[in-house]
């Protein structure tokens, strides 16, 4: 492929997963009725293990001490953005954690400006952000009069938004190490679930169901597997191919439409109505991201 092809595949990859994770919300939503986000995040990440090395069955020689940025991204990346995300969602609205989160870009560019001496924070860059927060509060407010703030809840959706900057700088310095991008995904999610068993231990006593019926529901496998093998083996693989090929920073605008692909995604599968506001939202963001991209 051309200089154009290969950029244009890039953002290709970043749009299937801005959908792909847009609609993972009902997903979750669902799930949290039976396992607890810690146990979510568990089962979802072992079966992306296991997808990917169905769908790689090689191993990657690495230099050791590449290690620590792996398990650096899986921590990041995967435990405490995951986590902290569905956490955050049990003490306040979707709403909010969907605002906040959607910070994740600037994070990524604040971050990258530091530790890698990019430049990315100009003009256009704030004002294509300030334009798609706009838009995204809007969507998120969906004809709601009130935005209603709980400090715990919210402080842990921007601690969630704070880390996926951080594992955004990892990726970047594992992508110029020029690792097959499953067989890395693949190590990161090792590493994310290996840090999680010791969790698992000592929370499992707290799951809202102790029984194994929930693993007869052929929604919860259903979901789980969707969560699991689609939106984070395939998604995070494609996701940081798309970094390596346009740039982290810019591929990073694309969250901004995550929360417009939920409001969408829930008008054709909940029935849940599209007012005004959210119409008006999804254009404002749209606007944002093409000022950004200048």
């Amino acid at each position: 492929m051309n200089f154009r092809e290969q950029k244009f595949f890039g953002y290709f990859l970043a749009a299937v997963c801005v959908f792909l994770w847009g609609i993972t919300f009902v997903c979750t939503k669902y799930l949290l009725r039976s396992f607890t986000p810690l146990e979510i995040l568990f089962y979802r990440f072992i079966a992306a293990y296991v997808g990917l090395w169905l769908l790689r069955p090689k191993f990657e020689k690495i230099a050791l001490r590449d290690n620590i940025l792996f398990a650096l991204a899986g921590f990041s990346g995967v435990i405490l953005y995951q986590l902290f995300e569905n956490i955050a969602i049990n003490y306040t609205n979707a709403s909010n954690v969907s605002v906040i989160v959607s910070i994740c870009p600037l994070f990524t560019a604040i971050f990258s400006q530091i530790f890698l001496k990019e430049k990315h924070l100009s003009i256009w860059f704030i004002i294509g952000f300030i334009i798609s927060i706009t838009g995204v509060t809007l969507v998120c407010l969906n004809g709601n009069t009130v935005l209603e703030f709980n400090p715990k809840g919210d402080f842990l959706a921007l601690f969630s938004a704070v880390c996926w900057g951080f594992y955004s700088v990892i990726i970047s310095i594992i992508n110029k190490k020029n690792y097959d991008q499953i067989c890395a995904t693949r190590r990161i999610f090792f590493f994310a679930v290996l840090m999680m068993i010791p969790l698992m231990l000592f929370t499992n006593q707290n799951s809202p169901v102790e029984n194994p019926i929930r693993f007869s529901n052929p929604l919860n496998i259903t979901y789980m597997l969707f969560l699991g093998i689609i939106a984070s083996g395939f998604c995070f693989s494609a996701w940081n191919k798309a970094c390596k090929i346009v740039g982290t920073v810019k591929v990073s605008c694309g969250l901004y439409l995550i929360p417009v692909v939920t409001i969408i995604f829930a008008f054709f599968a909940l029935d849940e109505k599209i007012t005004l506001f959210g119409a008006l939202g999804a254009a404002i963001t749209i606007i944002g991201l093409f000022v950004s991209e200048k």
